[in-house]
Parts: C-alpha cells; sequence; structure tokens
C-alpha cells in the first residue's frame, strides 16, 4: 500500500501495488511501466480489506494522489498520515481529518521555529524582484513532483500569465497534473529561448540539483530562487547559494502538526521522520501520549 503521492520513498519490485490512480500514474512515469508486477487503483473514500483489515484511503493534501491509509481492525482505528499538510493547495485534494485511535503523524518541520508564512506573500516576493531586476532570469529550484506544479499554478493566480520555461525533468509530471485538471497556463522547453539575453525578465523553473549545475550558465545573471520550507533556516539558504528563499513547504509546519492533533486528540500518537522529541514533548505537555518511531533511510529533504 503506498500512502503518498511522494512515490521515491516507496519503490516497488515485486507483488501488489494498491495506491489511488494519481500515484500510480505518478510511479509509471518516474520508474516505468514494470514498476510492480501488479497494481490496484483506489479511490477516495473507497475501502479495500485484507485478512480482516479495513484499509480505506483519504486526502493528504502533500501532493497529486497522496493520501493518508485509515486502518480498521478489531474496532481499532490507525491513521497512517504520510507526507501532509493543512493549507490549501491549487494542485492537490486537501487534508481530510479522519478520527482515530491512533495518529501516526511526520514531524518534518516539528520545531516551533518552523511557521511557514502565507503562500500568495512568497509568490508575491518572487514576482516584485522579478519587476525590480528586469535584466536578469529568476531560476527556481523546485521538486519535480508536486512543488514545481504548485509553484506554477500559485504563479498563475497571482496573474503572471506569461510563458513559464521548465526544465525537461518536469514535462512528463507537468503533462500529468494537466491531465488531472490543473491548469498550469503556457509552458515552454528552459533550451528553447537561444541566447542567454532571450531569458531576461523570464522565470525558469528547474528541480535543485539542475540550478546548482553548469546547465544553470545558459541564462542571463540569474536570480538563483529555491522553494522550500527549509528556507526558514537562512544558513541553510546561504550554504546553498540562494539569492531569493521562497518558503513554500508540501509538510505541515509547527502550528499545522499541533492544531491537527488538537482537533483529532487521538488516544495515541506516533511520531515519525523529523524533529520528533519536540512534538513528543509538546504532547505530553496535552495529555496525548505519544511515542517517536525511528525510521531508518529516510532524508529529511526530499521532496521539500
Amino acid at each position: 500500500m503506498i500512502t503518498h503521492g511522494h512515490a521515491d520513498h516507496a519503490r516497488a519490485g515485486h507483488g501488489t501495488v494498491a495506491a489511488t490512480p494519481e500515484t500510480l500514474l505518478i510511479m509509471a512515469t518516474r520508474y516505468g511501466e514494470d514498476f510492480t508486477e501488479r497494481r490496484q487503483a483506489v479511490l477516495y473514500g473507497e475501502t479495500i480489506t485484507h485478512n480482516g483489515v479495513e484499509v480505506t484511503l483519504v486526502p493528504a493534501g502533500h501532493v497529486l494522489g497522496s493520501a493518508q491509509a485509515v486502518v480498521r481492525w478489531k474496532g481499532l482505528t490507525t491513521v497512517v498520515s504520510g507526507d501532509y499538510k493543512r493549507r490549501r493547495d491549487p494542485t492537490c485534494a486537501r487534508f481530510e481529518p479522519v478520527p482515530c485511535d491512533v495518529f501516526i503523524t511526520e514531524a518534518t518541520f516539528g520545531l516551533p521555529v518552523f511557521r511557514h508564512p502565507d503562500d500568495a506573500g512568497e509568490i508575491r516576493s518572487l514576482l516584485a524582484s522579478v519587476e525590480q531586476f528586469p535584466e536578469r532570469c529568476h531560476l527556481v529550484g523546485a521538486y519535480a513532483l508536486g512543488k514545481a506544479q504548485r509553484v506554477i499554478r500559485l504563479l498563475r493566480e497571482a496573474g503572471w500569465d506569461k510563458p513559464i520555461f521548465v526544465h525537461g525533468a518536469l514535462e512528463k509530471l507537468n503533462a500529468l497534473y494537466e491531465a488531472h485538471g490543473v491548469e498550469l497556463g503556457p509552458l515552454a522547453p528552459a533550451t528553447s529561448m537561444g541566447p542567454k539575453e532571450a531569458f531576461a525578465g523570464q522565470i525558469v523553473i528547474a528541480p535543485p540539483s539542475a540550478v546548482a549545475d553548469r546547465w544553470s550558465r545558459r541564462f542571463p545573471d540569474p536570480v538563483d530562487c529555491f522553494a522550500s520550507g527549509w528556507m526558514r533556516v537562512r544558513a541553510r539558504a546561504r550554504q546553498r547559494g540562494v539569492e531569493l528563499p521562497l518558503i513554500l513547504s508540501d509538510h505541515a509546519d509547527w502550528d499545522e502538526l499541533t492544531a491537527t492533533l488538537s482537533e483529532l486528540r487521538p488516544g495515541e500518537v506516533w511520531i515519525t521522520h523529523g524533529r520528533e522529541e519536540a512534538l513528543e514533548r509538546w504532547c505530553e505537555l496535552e495529555g496525548l501520549p505519544a511515542r517517536a518511531l525511528r525510521l531508518v533511510g529516510y532524508d529529511e529533504e526530499e521532496g521539500e
């Protein structure tokens, strides 16, 4: 069972993968049609049963097709949230809270310092920089799955109707999002403009690895941007050489994490991959039994 659209954490080999239709398409796009022997599409709200255990998928609000797994067995309800966020995202279904006995939560940004600003405000900062430096190209590093499409859609909502230039690594996923009703507007390959000067005043979106690579040298004095929740930590931005940090995360911030737990008041909280100690302590003060789970091999910045 794949519970979230971030399929990088769920490479499959043999057996059956059960996931939302969108997640199955994303996995096939990234890993090839033979990524698994069998696949089972599970719609939001649909329940499947295995050995007496009922599993229902509900939206997680992370990326297109991302899901929480609601697991019911002998009267016990456990929600495996996967990666999630609570704020609106114009590219995917919004997180759906489900009352439960056990809630398994991520804690990627499980520290009070991580309070993500308004998305629209971050996009306004980007457009203000474009206006301030019309002779330069703005090169935005954004992960190919989910983050890039969200940045594009937010730019459209902010009124940017010009073509947005994209790295080749984004093209298949952009097409998949558009096929599922996410309108991205006019897009063009980042190699299509000819001389450097043609990219002056333009916005280019590429995976973070490409921004740091020689690939980026084709643009005129680019303003390096990076869309990530980790841009709240200025030292990380400086370390990456980011000139314009954009604090845009596909994970819940501290307020969203604590608000979710306050809303659900589960019988027990299990905390995964992140700053478990702070959230565990918050649960203790709130009278919520909690424990941290140690996941091996999880990359804290992947997809962020």
